[in-house]
């Protein structure tokens, strides 16, 4: 093996997490759907269909789980960004032409949303695969650069030469990115797409030297949200140009690599480190000090290895007995389980919902009067981005104490605040408007990394690609349903008109949608009661 285990295993990390920062191509819509639906002359209704054609690309997500089985997770990853490489890229370059119909936009957007599932599938299995015992913390940090694409594909259009900007429409410009970009990071990030294996001792010993690369990781991942909320809502009043704020958002982007390099490093030098130590034990005398030293040196090493094989006997019984009542489930079973059912609306009510929020920005901000909407997309994906990563703050410092959360229960809470913040989107003031977008883009971030590892709580490992995929089919149907319901109202609010202004447009659409994730948060409630006996007990033995 040409590096180190532990680097491996982190490298891979860095990998994924560079993938989830682009895998959001559809999450910028808002900010050119308004352009978009002047140049194709489409009306609300239909647009919101549009909106929701990414999330039904995801109905065939299932195919990345089975293809994750049979193909190195590399080529499953290249396979997800050629799907978006087709579907944005034909839309760039026939988009001017009368011959590119509304159909072909649909059907385009729904295969690069299906390549977004087959990323995010390389994502989970090598989070879940390479730290087995810190995947639920491992998830929530990879998947919280999900809440950056956004961000990240408004700050790279920004800062694109003018003449680029002046040839291009913005619609195309973003259409663009969306298609190159992701294909562009997943041919560097393929190297690392890769499960390690490890023996046992080699897991032992990772399990002590974890803590300091997870910690640094926590504090890159913050510097680097805390750079995004700053070139969302203050940039300019700190003196901070839209240039300089994309080349610092782009180095902290960089910095998690300094991880698996350094742990490289380290291994090396206690390499070295070792073979003068043997050189110096094989120059003296067996009678000499230096054996007795030796001799000490192995005394310790066999009582830590004793150490070593009881943790690791604990643990085994620990996650034996956690097992033994966890079911396999998978296939048709699944869709026999009550649990799956609870699971699959209580989902489709919140987190999803929340998505069909998002899509919808730039219309709900052009009818509030807001002249640019990507200002507010911004923020919704930097909240967005807090919210997926507050999961991993919560999992690593209750596991160094032994116990796991209820991936169910942590759903629930989440879901209360995002029904009362639809409910303050009944007030007309912008104030209002910005607080409910932070609100909802931090709960939605929140429960879409929790589901994955609530799939797994749930259901279990072995068919975690195919089960989460199932899972997630709940996305395009819940979009299209909520969406056409927002479309409609928008379109009756229009009286005829292509547009609706006035704080009425949607004043229906968030009534209906906050008693909608009320709803949820009880279905979401009853799953819990359902499967707490299983959940947050303790898993294994306190870290030290």
């Amino acid at each position: 093996m040409s590096s180190s285990p532990s680097s491996a295993h982190w490298l891979s990390l860095v990998g994924s997490v560079w993938l989830q920062t682009i895998n959001g191509p559809n999450a910028d819509f808002p900010v050119y759907s308004s352009q978009l639906k002047e140049i194709k002359g489409i009306s609300q209704v239909r647009l919101n269909f549009l909106a929701s054609a990414s999330d039904v690309g995801k109905v065939f997500g299932w195919f990345a789980g089975v293809a994750a089985l049979h193909l190195p997770l590399w080529a499953v990853a290249l396979t997800g960004a050629a799907f978006g490489l087709v579907g944005y890229g034909v839309q760039f370059l026939f988009l001017d032409s009368p011959r590119l119909a509304y159909w072909h936009l649909f059907l385009l957007t729904s295969l690069a949303g299906n390549g977004i599932c087959w990323i995010n599938t390389v994502c989970y299995l090598l989070c879940i695969n390479n730290f087995p015992s810190d995947s639920r913390v491992a998830v929530s940090l990879a998947t919280s650069y999900l809440g950056l694409s956004a961000k990240f594909y408004t700050t790279v259009a920004e800062t694109l030469p003018r003449a680029a900007r002046a040839r291009y429409s913005t619609t195309k410009v973003y259409l663009l990115l969306n298609a190159v970009v992701p294909m562009a990071v997943t041919l560097v990030a393929a190297p690392s797409l890769r499960v390690v294996e490890m023996v046992k001792q080699e897991c032992n010993r990772n399990k002590r030297r974890s803590q300091a690369p997870f910690l640094a990781m926590f504090a890159i991942t913050l510097a680097t949200g805390a750079c995004a909320i700053i070139g969302s809502v203050g940039a300019k009043s700190i003196g901070l140009s839209t240039r300089e704020h994309m080349v610092s958002f782009f180095v902290l982007l960089a910095l998690p690599l300094l991880i698996p390099v350094g742990l490289r490093v380290r291994k090396s030098m206690a390499k070295i480190r070792e073979a003068k130590w043997e050189n110096r034990v094989h120059d003296h005398d067996s009678d000499g000090p230096e054996t007795a030293v030796s001799v000490s040196v192995v005394e310790i090493e066999v009582v830590e290895d004793k150490r070593e094989e009881e943790e690791q006997r604990q643990e085994a019984e620990q996650q034996s007995s956690s097992s033994s009542s966890q079911e396999e489930v998978g296939g048709l079973r699944l869709l026999r389980k009550l649990d799956f059912w609870l699971y699959f609306f209580s989902y489709m009510f919140s987190g999803t919902l929340g998505l069909v929020f998002l899509n919808n920005l730039g219309q709900i901000a052009e009818s509030r009067g807001l002249a640019d909407a990507s200002t507010l997309v911004s923020l919704s994906s930097s909240f967005g981005f807090f919210g997926r990563l507050l999961p991993a703050f919560l999992d690593y410092y209750t596991a160094k104490s032994g116990y796991s959360l209820s991936r169910t229960g942590s759903m629930a809470a989440l879901m209360a605040p995002m029904s009362g913040a639809f409910f303050l989107l009944l007030h007309p003031r912008h104030m209002s408007l910005y607080a409910s977008t932070a609100v909802v883009g931090t709960c939605t971030g929140a429960i879409t990394s929790v589901a994955a590892s609530a799939t797994n709580e749930l259901f279990g490992t072995k068919n975690f690609g195919v089960n989460h995929n199932v899972v997630v089919a709940n996305i395009p149907l819940g979009s299209l349903c909520f969406g056409y319901l927002a479309a409609y109202l928008y379109q009756r609010g229009a009286r005829g008109g292509s547009r609706c202004m006035g704080a009425a447009c949607y004043r229906d659409t968030f009534i209906l949608w906050g008693a909608t994730c009320a709803l949820g948060t009880a279905l979401c409630a009853v799953l819990y009661a359902r499967s707490r006996g299983s959940a947050g007990k303790r898993l294994y033995p306190a870290r030290r």
